[in-house]
C-alpha cells in the first residue's frame, strides 16, 4: 500500500522548493522578493456548485519585501515557510502554539498567536496545501472508535497495525491517525456525534455493533484533522457519513461544515464530504419527541438569518429546519433524550433515523 504520508511530505516540499526559488530568481534579477497568493478577501470567496464547497475565486494579492507595509507580514511568512520546510524534512511535528513560540527563537515577532496562526493560512493559500502537510496541527479533541485496522506511517512506528476498536475511550485523531493507512474494515458507515458524552454513550451501547459503524467524536465543530479522515473514510473505504449534532442552529451549521466546508477554509479542497448526510437533531425532531428545550437566544435567531443567505442552506432539509427553529425558537441538545431513559437515543430515535439518510 503506497505510503501516503510519504506522498504528501514529498509534495509540501516541492511546494516549499517552488517558493523559495520564486525568491531567488527575484534576487538574482535584482527585483524585490514576493509572495503572490489567492486573496482570502470576502469578495473573493464564492460557493462553487459543482463542487459544493466554497473556493477562491480568481483574484490573487501580494507580500512584497519592497512595500514598507507589507515588509513585516513578508518576514513573516518568509520564516513560517523556512519552518514548515525545517519540519517536514525532519519529520517532526508541531502544534500551532509552538510555531508561535518557536518564532522567539528566531528573533521573528508575532503580536499573538491569532496573527501566527494567520500567518500559517498564508502559507496555505500561497502553496494550495493545507498545513497538515506541513507538520503542523492543532490540539487534539476529536476521538474515533470501531472495527478499522489502520497501520502507521509516522517514524518508528512505520508498519505497526492497530486495530481503533481495542479502547473503550477511542483513539485521539491527531497526526498518526490521520497520516495512517486504512487497511480494513467491517463497518458499513461512519457515524460522526458532536458531543463527547454520546460518543461514550455509544460505544457503552455497542453501536458500532450494533450499526456495523465506526464512530467518530468530532468535539463540537470538526477540526481539521477529523474532517480530513472522515473524507478518507469516505473516499478510500466507501463508508457513508452521517452527522449527529445538538438541535440547534450551530448543530446544523457543524454538520454543514462537514459536508462542504468553512469559508475560512476556501483555499483548501480536501476537507469535505459533500455527500455527508445530517440525520439531526431537526428542529422538527424536538416538537416531533416532545424534547426538553431551552429558549433559543438573540444571537440563536441571528445566527439563523445569517445562515438563510448562504447558499448551502436556500433548499431541502436544510432550509426547513432552520424556518421551524425561527418559528419555534426552541433548542434542543442530544442529551435531552435522556428524558425518556438513557438508551432511548440509540434503541428508539438512531434506527429510523439512518434509514432514513439513505434517502436524503
Amino acid at each position: 500500500m503506497a505510503n501516503r504520508r510519504k506522498e504528501r511530505q514529498k509534495g509540501a516540499l516541492g511546494s516549499l522548493k517552488k517558493q523559495g526559488e520564486s525568491v531567488y530568481g527575484d534576487l538574482a534579477a535584482g527585483r524585490f522578493p514576493r509572495f503572490v497568493m489567492p486573496s482570502r478577501s470576502v469578495n473573493n470567496i464564492v460557493y462553487d456548485r459543482k463542487t459544493r464547497q466554497y473556493v477562491l475565486g480568481s483574484s490573487s494579492s501580494q507580500r512584497s519585501s519592497g512595500n514598507s507595509s507589507q515588509l513585516r507580514s513578508f518576514t513573516q511568512l518568509m520564516w513560517l515557510a523556512f519552518f514548515a520546510n525545517r519540519l517536514t524534512k525532519e519529520k517532526k511535528s508541531s502544534t500551532l502554539r509552538d510555531v508561535y513560540y518557536s518564532s522567539q527563537a528566531f528573533a521573528v515577532e508575532f503580536d499573538d498567536q491569532a496573527e501566527s496562526d494567520n500567518i500559517i493560512v498564508d502559507l496555505e493559500a500561497v502553496t494550495s496545501r493545507p498545513r497538515e502537510d506541513f507538520q503542523i496541527f492543532p490540539e487534539e479533541r476529536s476521538t474515533i472508535f470501531g472495527d478499522l485496522d489502520v497501520e502507521y506511517t509516522i517514524p518508528g512506528y512505520e508498519g505497526k497495525r492497530m486495530n481503533l476498536a481495542n479502547h473503550p475511550d477511542g483513539y485521539s485523531i491527531g497526526p498518526s491517525l490521520t497520516t495512517a493507512d486504512l487497511v480494513g474494515t467491517s463497518a458499513e458507515m461512519v457515524i460522526a456525534i458532536e458531543k463527547g458524552g454520546l460518543f461514550t454513550r455509544f460505544v457503552e451501547e455497542q453501536v458500532d455493533k450494533k450499526f456495523k459503524s465506526i464512530i467518530v467524536n468530532t468535539g463540537g465543530q470538526a477540526p481539521r484533522s477529523t474532517r480530513t479522515l472522515l473524507k478518507r473514510l469516505h473516499e478510500e473505504m466507501g463508508l457513508p457519513v452521517v452527522v449527529l449534532t445538538d438541535g440547534d442552529v450551530y448543530g446544523e451549521h457543524i454538520a454543514m461544515v462537514i459536508k462542504s466546508g468553512s469559508a475560512n477554509a476556501a483555499h483548501l479542497r480536501e476537507l469535505t464530504v459533500p455527500d455527508a448526510k445530517w440525520v439531526g437533531v431537526w428542529a422538527t425532531d424536538i416538537e416531533k419527541y416532545d424534547l426538553p428545550t431551552i429558549p433559543m437566544t438573540e444571537a440563536d435567531i441571528k445566527r439563523c438569518h445569517d445562515l438563510k443567505k448562504d447558499p448551502r442552506y436556500e433548499s431541502g432539509i436544510w432550509r426547513k429546519e432552520l424556518d421551524v427553529f425561527l418559528r419555534i425558537k426552541k433548542k434542543a441538545e442530544l442529551e435531552a433524550f435522556s428524558k425518556y431513559g438513557l438508551t432511548n437515543i440509540t434503541d428508539k430515535y438512531l434506527p429510523p433515523k439512518l434509514e432514513l439518510a439513505k434517502s436524503l
